[in-house]
């Protein structure tokens, strides 16, 4: 805690009081929803008696500031400033972590740039030795050698000899000594790139802040918490599930886990985390029912437009009357619907968390529940080649399974895929898909299909197929097995639809969904099963059919 110097709040529009105190905060704790999160600052502080006022100058920028709800303990509590704009300077420095990071980035490249300046001093003595040999060899070639005798020439060509093989060894050894010190640069250039990254993955925060003044006054002097909370839609979590299916016991486990994300502005260092379902950000109240007027009108032969230019106020006129008529037969309006059913599960995550803005994606773990489920191959010959196995349970685990697009499904610990996850009440029956079974073969052929009444002179018309299904087991074990299929079905009186099916199926209607069949029965290892499904329709003549 420290004091706030008269310079930088001389341009601040505050009652001058006794004292000024600047407070350092952090996010201590976080209430996640699925979009959005209630945020917390606990703030301790300490005054004298007296008039007084607390200064916060380290809110993100992008705070919400008409969200920011203030308590304080141990004073009581005047009037709250809040203001992104002319905000004081904030004094903290670098994290620990941050500048031992920047400390070690410097280190290394002075160690970085003092070997390669090594490097060049040893290339300088190949660059001498080779000066030398350059210089024997014009010595070799001066005039006064012509006057030499022979001892003398032996003697000269010995000694440029000697100098020369001794300036090349020279050369060479420098060279060789050079390519290893340059070799050596590699690790060194290496671990100085690691040092940069380390230095990076300390995520900076936003340089601008938000600023709150909350003005308290104590007739002694006080130690104190300053609470702040607001809400902020930067930051929010989504359920991840792992469902495991063991065929052998029957047993359907769910590992529940949370994504954690947030772009803030600033990091969160070791916050405590409580994980909600409430959604604030959707709909939160009923929807109104407004009064839905409707009329009847003599029925027009539709006439073709006339293309005939009309005056400002017929067009008016006209766009009014469309409009009316179009306000008389809208429907009540379509809200989307909250996956939210009027129960909230919370979850307090133990220790705390750090979660770095705009960087990281925190993986947490929120336990395991478990539940029996019976399994079936389901088969939709309609479409599928394989028949799919089934898990069919209630959900008897005393909380909601949360949609997601983060569920991994294994079957009997293998992978089989992951896709999307729908909300599952509590006490939900409901059904999950662990992969084909492509052992179980399916194929649906039309054997026969025909039209009839299609002359000149027609009085009828009629349409007449038959379909023939085949389910093969290739697995080498018996299965359960649930074929859907479907017929076409009529809500007019003049569209006859017959059908009939063989075996017959074992229930109609499936999911409420009319014309959809279901045929239930065990299949053998090496069995076939065939179903035969036959459908007429019949309309009157001059009508169309869809």
């Amino acid at each position: 805690m420290r004091s706030l110097s008269l310079i930088i709040l001389a341009a601040t529009p505050f009652p001058a009081l006794a004292e000024d105190f600047a407070l350092s905060s952090d996010v201590g704790a976080v209430t996640l929803y699925p979009q959005g999160a209630t945020i917390t600052r606990h703030v301790p502080y300490s005054i004298p008696a007296g008039q007084h006022q607390l200064i916060l100058t380290d809110l993100p920028r992008s705070t919400p500031l008409a969200s920011v709800r203030v308590a304080v303990e141990g004073a009581a509590m005047g009037s709250v400033t809040t203001r992104r704009d002319f905000v004081p300077p904030r004094t903290e420095k670098d994290t620990a972590a941050l500048q031992a990071a920047r400390a070690e980035v410097e280190r290394l490249e002075d160690e970085l740039r003092d070997a390669r300046a090594a490097v060049e001093t040893i290339r300088l003595e190949a660059e001498a030795a080779r000066a030398r040999v350059a210089f024997l060899e014009k010595l070799g070639e001066g005039e006064g050698v012509t006057e030499l005798d022979i001892a003398e020439l032996r003697d000269l060509s010995a000694m440029i000899g000697e100098e020369t093989l001794a300036a090349l060894r020279n050369a060479q050894d420098a060279e060789r000594r050079a390519d290893a010190a340059a070799r050596s640069l590699e690790d060194l250039e290496e671990e100085l790139e690691r040092a940069k990254q380390a230095e990076a993955a300390l995520v900076p925060e936003d340089e601008d802040r938000a600023m709150l003044a909350v003005a308290v006054s104590a007739e002694a002097a006080a130690d104190g918490v300053l609470t702040v909370t607001y809400n902020t839609d930067a930051a929010g979590w989504e359920p991840v599930y792992d469902l495991r299916l063991d065929r052998t016991s029957g047993t359907l486990t769910l590992e529940r886990g949370a994504y954690v994300a947030q772009s803030t502005g600033e990091n969160w260092q070791a916050a405590e985390l409580t994980l909600s379902t409430v959604r604030p950000s959707e709909q939160t109240a009923p929807s109104e029912v407004w009064p839905w007027l409707r009329r009847i009108y003599e029925e027009q032969v539709p006439q073709p437009p006339i293309p005939l230019a009309r005056s400002d106020a017929e067009s008016d006129m006209a766009a009014g009357a469309a409009k009316e008529e179009a306000m008389a037969v809208m429907p009540e309006p379509v809200a989307a619907a909250a996956d939210f059913d009027g129960l909230s599960v919370t979850y307090s995550y133990p220790g705390t968390v750090s979660v770095a803005t705009g960087a990281d994606r925190v993986r947490l773990a929120l336990g395991t529940l478990e539940t029996q489920a019976e399994t079936v191959a389901k088969a939709v010959p309609l479409n599928d080649p394989s028949a799919f196995l089934v898990a069919e349970f209630t959900n008897d685990m005393g909380e909601l399974i949360l949609p997601t697009a983060e569920a991994s499904f294994y079957l009997d610990g293998r992978f089989v895929g992951q896709r999307h996850l729908d909300l599952i009440s509590a006490g939900e029956e409901a059904e999950l898909s662990f992969g084909p079974i492509e052992g179980l073969r399916l194929t649906r052929t039309v054997e026969d299909r025909a039209e009839g009444d299609r002359g000149v002179i027609s009085k009828s018309n009629r349409i007449s197929e038959t379909v023939r299904i085949e389910v093969e087991n290739l697995t080498g074990e018996s299965w359960a097995l649930r074929v859907l299929d479907r017929v076409p079905y009529s809500e007019q009186e003049d569209l006859k639809i017959n059908w009939e099916a063989t075996p017959a199926p074992t229930a109609e209607g499936v999911d409420d969904k009319r014309g959809v069949l279901a045929w239930e029965f065990e299949l053998g290892a090496g069995d076939t099963q065939e179903i035969r499904l036959e459908h007429t329709i019949q309309w009157p003549d001059g009508m169309m059919l869809r």
